[in-house]
């Protein structure tokens, strides 16, 4: 079940505040939890005690003001998408607002279809950051590196081609060996002199990324997690894991959902 992105609105005024609520709910059914806050304090408690996705705030509001709201988000490394919305045209306010990261500046009135298309522009670029965060997290430089070199022996290129493809089965050199027509010693060899690793290794850590973005961004549990990418028991998957990743599986996933 995909999980329901969080919207805050943050206007001193109540109708507009619970307008733009009313609207988002009624145009996109179920696909958001809209909360509210009458001001920036307000703001800024809701954002310290839960995850926020996108952030829709007023420019002028008492006391703080919604561009000295997103300094303070700044400032904490809260980083939700950000709409403002003001009843005025000023430049200066656009302006400073488009230097804190504000993706759309819309003015009052608002029409529902401007509004539902700031927060689909919204919610594409949380998306976009979202995939890229764990991107940063799974990311293994030396298979990385193995992927980005272009300059390769047209049969390694194939083997790794075969494996990307076939990575999540019971997969042996001397498969790869025979589906790229060279012997598998011969094949281990060049493994070694043009990717400074075995094919044991490539195959492992290609195994190890897919299961750390598994673990991520699924709620599969440690066994099946191990099935998926190729390994028939959760023991032996846990060992591998830990070798590579210095952590057990579960491990793993509770700190980098602690760190998100």
């Amino acid at each position: 079940m995909m999980t329901r992105k969080t919207i805050l609105v943050v206007d001193d005024e109540p109708r507009s505040r619970n307008g733009i609520k009313k609207t988002i709910e009624r145009a996109a059914i179920d696909r958001f939890e809209v909360i509210t806050a009458e001001n920036a304090t307000e703001a800024i408690s809701k954002i310290d005690r839960q995850k926020v996705h996108i952030l829709i705030t007023d420019i002028r509001m008492p006391e703080i003001t919604g561009l000295e709201l997103l300094k303070q988000l700044k400032q904490k490394a809260q980083d939700p998408v950000v709409i403002i919305i003001s009843a005025y045209s000023e430049f200066e306010y656009a302006h400073q607002a488009l230097e804190l990261g504000v993706i759309n500046y819309l003015l009052k009135p608002i029409s529902k279809e401007k509004l539902m298309e700031a927060v689909e522009k919204a919610l594409s670029i949380e998306e976009q950051i979202e995939r890229s965060g764990v991107m940063n997290k799974i990311i293994d430089e030396k298979w990385m590196h193995t992927r980005e070199e272009v300059h390769y022996n047209r049969a390694i290129r194939e083997a790794l081609d075969y494996i990307e493809s076939y990575f999540p089965n019971e997969l042996t050199l001397k498969q790869v060996a025979e589906e790229v027509h060279l012997n598998a010693s011969y094949l281990s060899g060049l493994f070694k002199d043009e990717l400074d690793m075995t094919f044991s290794e490539y195959l492992t850590r290609r195994r190890i990324q897919e299961a750390k973005r598994l673990l991520l961004t699924t709620d599969l549990t440690v066994t099946e997690i191990a099935e998926k990418i190729g390994y028939q028991t959760s023991k032996y998957f846990i060992k591998i894991f830990k070798q590579y990743e210095n952590n057990t599986p579960h491990a793993y996933r509770k700190q980098n959902e602690s760190d998100s």
